[in-house]
């Protein structure tokens, strides 16, 4: 195994290591982060505690159920499925945050941090009564090990900080509260939190044709300028700059401070800050002057916001005879999947593969009455598949946690059984549908 393939929970031992704790109290948000701690290394976990996470199976976490603790909203489908999980774990431990949904990118700790801190210090207090780890008392230190970044303060009982999905605050506004009472040591980098997800998304093949597809229809010319709005980590605008052979100087703008972070890292690492500039930004209003832009892309944004504004924006940056290419999650079209399960078991699962929309967002066909109300002309539209072909790679392994997290025990066998008999039989396909248009601005 190369040092590119040790997965995240081996990485996040050796940091343990590394730092000299034999275990540490673990909060965090990402299946893909704790699944493989929990499962495989559940002697390094004094306690796990999830806020609002995207995906959770309950088989997972079986073994170490009386030091768990989940905290969620009250609304939404994928707080209904955490919920209905937890339930199933009778000795773990749950915290409702009322009228709350908890989406993905939700700025949760900002929203709703009084709550969480509150809950979390209690829990990990009251495993240490039961359970105590060894304190630690460290002066401030930064650094990275085994890919994986980190920082540490405070002291007292060591608690490890997983990313909190697409939050953009992500723990920084409790983090003194927590450096009180623990030793909390903040990870980052591409190997946790929601990074590799936008990572892989963007190499796989399947999401990369979709991709190519809109930008070849939105035709960017040499020299001319491309804006990138909620660029995330970079991914896409970096692919796009070795596709086009350095052709273009790139912006990439997005409201999530810490995606930004970690994408001028990866910029940087690739040597391409020559020809990408990173800026933070709001969608609903972008930090451009009018008529700036020759391509201003958007790609699956619009339903974490007001897609009108948005819309607008995107247009009013965009010089006359530019063009403006997106693409948003088509949650009013059935997946692909091939798995085969009972009739009411694979409508199940198609259920659970979306990952919702705010209010005034857009995932779903009106993106093309929005362009042709926006006064777009030479609109293309553009409906496709992001299509995965493998159920070991990321993108599958976080809707299978998405699916894993709606089932019951039994159905989640039938699930397991029926991806290993797909797989080998070279069957294996999950298509996510996206709308995509790309129009051009009068003039």
């Amino acid at each position: 195994m190369t040092e590119a393939d040790v997965p995240v929970a081996g990485r996040l031992v050796q940091l343990l290591r590394h730092l000299g704790l034999e275990q540490a109290h673990v909060a965090g948000a990402m299946p893909g982060d704790w699944r493989g701690l929990a499962a495989d290394h559940a002697d390094r976990v004094a306690s796990l505690s999830l806020v609002c996470p995207t995906g959770f199976d309950p088989s997972a976490v079986a073994g170490i159920a009386s030091r768990l603790l989940v905290i969620h909203g009250d609304r939404g489908a994928t707080a209904d499925r955490a919920r209905a999980a937890v339930a199933r774990l009778p000795e773990a431990s749950l915290v409702v945050l009322p009228d709350y949904a908890g989406l993905l990118f939700a700025d949760v700790i900002v929203e709703r941090g009084d709550a969480v801190g509150s809950s979390l210090i209690t829990f990990v207090e009251r495993v240490e009564r039961k359970r105590p780890t060894r304190p630690v008392a460290r002066s401030p230190a930064r650094g990275e090990f085994a890919g994986i970044s980190y920082r540490v303060e405070g002291g007292g009982p060591p608690l490890m900080l997983l990313p909190l999905a697409l939050a953009p605050s992500q723990w920084d506004p409790l983090l003194a509260r927590l450096r009180e009472r623990f030793c909390t040591i903040s990870v980052s980098g591409p190997h946790v939190g929601f990074m590799p997800i936008l990572e892989g998304r963007a190499a796989s093949p399947g999401y990369r044709r979709m991709v190519r597809t809109v930008v070849e229809a939105a035709g960017p010319r040499s020299g001319e300028r491309i804006l990138e709005v909620g660029c995330g980590s970079g991914a896409v605008i970096r692919w796009l700059a070795e596709h086009t052979h350095r052709g273009h100087a790139f912006t990439g703008v997005d409201i999530n401070r810490y995606l930004l972070r970690e994408a001028q890292a990866l910029v940087d690492t690739a040597g391409l800050h020559d020809v990408i500039t990173l800026k933070e930004g709001n969608g609903e209003a972008i930090p451009f002057e009018a008529s700036r832009v020759d391509v201003t892309l958007s790609l699956t944004v619009m339903e974490e916001g007001d897609a009108e504004r948005m819309l607008t924006e995107l247009v009013r940056v965009t010089r006359p005879g530019g063009r403006v290419a997106v693409i948003v999650r088509g949650e009013d079209v059935p997946a692909i999947l091939t798995v085969p399960l009972r009739p009411e078991l694979h409508a199940k699962a198609l259920r659970a593969l979306p990952t919702g929309v705010v209010e005034g967002g857009c995932a779903d066909a009106s993106l093309y009455r929005r362009f042709h109300a926006a006064g777009l002309v030479d609109i293309r539209k553009l409906p496709q598949f992001a299509v995965y072909d493998d159920p070991r790679a990321v993108m599958p392994q976080y809707y299978q946690s998405r699916v894993l997290s709606a089932l019951a025990p039994e159905e989640a066998d039938e699930w397991r059984a029926g991806v290993a008999r797909t797989e080998a039989e070279g069957a294996f396909v999950l298509g996510v549908p996206h709308h995509c248009a790309v129009g051009t601005k009068p003039g």
